[in-house]
């Protein structure tokens, strides 16, 4: 196992070693919980596929004890450390399970799954447990989680949010010299996309819309709102998103989609199936056979892109995403 994180932190160009340490005892505020430290934590328990390939690309795979909720495979470049840790479950685990693992952390990107309401248990759960709980940065800054699981941006996201988060973690396992230049790697990377991307000099009107998932093929889908990662990306390229709602991920009317004539569109590609439309072949034949989806532009010029389903949340996949998109925009054909 130590050869393998070794072999990973120097892929991403990561210090393997004399690091900037960490002054405990730490104390962070989480989503407004305060989380403290005596030390490194020396198990943890991630729930949810960004915060596990997060702590991978650390090289702290070690220390992950388990894993659960997980919508696609993980990173190629991250398997062989993954394949040694134990899937609680592919959703939601359960609270014993987590607990039983006897982690001394807990971490998510999620507050449906940690949170006031949460699918594996609350806050103050963990508390009464002696289990410390740690939640994504990305959930709270700009974002009203009362109304619905997915909630509401009031704040576009923007990658220093998972950038801090990123930090945190570090800090909180003394790995900063990790987490800063994991981060300089992935700043380089945004950077690179948004400046292709510019350099295509794109009409004005050009227009998009993500495509996640839908409850059944033959009613409203779940598209991405203006304020979420799909409508970062977007606004990073320059780009209009056809969908105005500040909720995370909204039903809208494919009537409403075709009217508004999408440029390109981005289908979400996952391993859920939890419904018929999570598996991008219905997507692509409904796109391609509907009455109304077909008449589009962006259908008949195939310029349909397939993305990660987890690259359409907050995660170090996002940064993928942006650079697939700038990558696409130039095979699109689009001109001034």
């Amino acid at each position: 196992m130590l050869r393998i994180v070794a072999a990973v932190v120097a892929t991403l160009g990561l210090a393997p070693a004399a690091f900037a340490a960490t002054e405990y005892p730490l104390k962070l505020m989480s989503c407004g919980h305060e989380v403290n430290f005596d030390k490194a934590p020396e198990s943890v328990i991630s729930v949810g596929q960004s915060t596990t390939e997060i702590l991978y690309m650390l090289g702290l795979g070690d220390r992950v004890k388990g894993t659960a909720l997980w919508i696609n495979p993980v990173l190629p470049e991250l398997a062989d450390i993954d394949k040694d840790v134990e899937r609680l479950s592919d959703n939601a685990p359960s609270f014993e399970s987590v607990v039983s693992k006897k982690p001394q952390l807990v971490v998510t990107a999620y507050e449906w799954m940690i949170g006031p309401q949460g699918a594996v248990g609350t806050r103050q759960m963990f508390d009464d447990a002696k289990i410390s709980s740690w939640v994504m940065p990305t959930e709270c800054i700009g974002k009203d989680n009362t109304q619905s699981m997915d909630g509401a941006r009031t704040k576009m996201f923007d990658t220093e949010m998972l950038y801090q988060g990123i930090s945190e973690l570090a800090q909180i396992f003394d790995v900063t010299e990790r987490g800063d230049k994991l981060i300089a790697d992935l700043k380089s990377k945004e950077a690179a996309a948004v400046a292709k991307a510019k350099a295509l000099g794109l009409p004005a009107d050009v227009s998009g819309v993500f495509w996640y998932s839908s409850a059944d093929i033959e009613i409203d889908p779940y598209v991405a709102g203006a304020n979420g990662v799909p409508g970062w990306m977007l606004a990073k390229l320059g780009i209009k998103n056809i969908i105005a709602s500040q909720e995370e991920w909204p039903t809208v009317g494919w009537e409403t989609i075709v009217t508004s004539k999408p440029t390109f569109i981005v289908a979400a590609e996952m391993n859920r199936r939890r419904f018929p439309a999570d598996d991008i072949a219905v997507k692509r034949e409904f796109l391609t056979t509907d009455p109304l989806a077909k008449e589009m532009e962006a259908v008949k010029n195939d310029r349909i892109l397939t993305i990660e389903a987890n690259a359409m949340d907050p995660s170090v996949r996002a940064i993928f995403a942006l650079e697939k998109l700038s990558d696409a925009l130039a095979g699109f054909g689009l001109k001034k």
